[in-house]
């Protein structure tokens, strides 16, 4: 189908919306209804129309992520940005979608909360000609020629570089033989990030038989109920050598609620803290001596996926996963110098 078929589908079931709106509601709603007139636009007719489902706002890596698209997809480059946030619900996304869907847009972009339960609305997007690009979190489906591709960061080589800095770092310290205790953070179970992460920090950890995992709880990537599981770990174990925290608002959290319990972080003392993202503000911490170590998870993936939409658009190939370039940091780096010229 071609953006132009799709420009005048859009409008049609626009003006189609409009008219339930005017048979729908009374004098109250009349208000609302023109306030989403004069909120919404059609597309001009040779705008690239792209539907966005975000997870959600859980964290400052994803409203870095979130801006990134507003930034990239904007009316001067030719592109009419439909967004919509998922709130932490995959219901939502599978709602959003088909309302890309029925509205034809051109490209759909998926953030996935969770990898399965893709399979039904991902058939309906392919059998409206629609490609869909996959950002951040992977799905889990039957027939992968249900999305164009995926581009994201590789969350199993983040796992497996963070176990290796620890292993590294501990042999530093003369520690390397020594019994570690470790306890993890866990990202909202299910999601890509979490299963790479844990999978990754895991392989690396079967090498090394005095290193002991006390236990994983999830802290759904959220400051708040990382703080809450901290608290629980610090309450449960009396020796806890190592926190793997797989981002860094779960981090703030445990940071928090180790302080609170008069204990030393990372270098100075008592917990070594590994995190995940290398946000602007955990930086600031790694600096600090705060955190020991944080890898990137890179949150400017939308120019990539601006990329493959003109890619697409010209009718080139284009690999399945695409991988977005990504680093660490830690306490030995020269953080304020590396900070001056960092945008997220």
């Amino acid at each position: 189908m071609t953006s132009n078929i799709r420009r005048g589908i859009f409008a049609m079931l626009f003006l189609v919306g409009i008219s339930f709106l005017y048979a729908g509601c009374g004098a109250d709603s009349n208000m609302t209804m023109e306030t989403e007139l004069e909120s919404e636009s059609e597309p001009d007719e040779n705008d690239i129309v792209i539907g966005v489902s975000q997870v959600g706002s859980e964290s400052d890596w994803r409203a870095t992520n979130t801006q990134a698209y507003r930034d990239t997809f904007t009316e001067e480059k030719g592109y009419y940005l439909i967004f919509e946030d998922g709130q932490q619900k995959q219901e939502n996304q599978v709602k959003a979608l088909r309302k890309f869907i029925l509205k034809g847009v051109d490209y759909i972009v998926l953030d996935p909360i969770v990898e399965t339960g893709w399979d039904a609305v991902l058939k309906e997007a392919q059998d409206a000609n629609i490609p869909v690009i996959i950002a951040d979190r992977n799905v889990s489906v039957e027939d992968e020629s249900l999305y164009t591709c995926w581009v994201g960061s590789d969350f199993m080589l983040e796992g497996r570089n963070a176990g290796e800095w620890l292993a590294r770092y501990l042999r530093s310290r003369g520690r390397g033989n020594k019994d570690i205790n470790i306890v993890t953070l866990q990202g909202t179970l299910g999601s890509t990030a979490q299963i790479g992460r844990t999978l990754g920090f895991a392989e690396v950890m079967e090498k090394h038989a005095n290193w002991n995992m006390l236990e994983y709880q999830s802290g759904d990537f959220t400051q708040a109920k990382a703080y809450e599981v901290m608290e629980y770990f610090l309450e449960t174990y009396e020796d806890i050598d190592v926190v793997i925290s797989e981002n860094d608002n779960m981090t703030f959290g445990a940071i928090e609620a180790i302080k609170e319990a008069g204990l030393r972080l990372s270098r100075n003392g008592d917990i070594i803290i590994i995190s995940f993202d290398a946000v602007r503000d955990a930086l600031l911490l790694v600096q600090k001596g705060e955190i020991a170590a944080d890898f990137e998870c890179n949150p400017i993936t939308p120019p990539l996926v601006e990329e493959i939409i003109q890619k697409l658009e010209r009718g080139e190939e284009i690999e399945k996963v695409q991988y977005v370039d990504e680093t660490y940091f830690d306490y030995k780096m020269d953080m304020e110098t590396l900070l001056q010229d960092r945008t997220y």
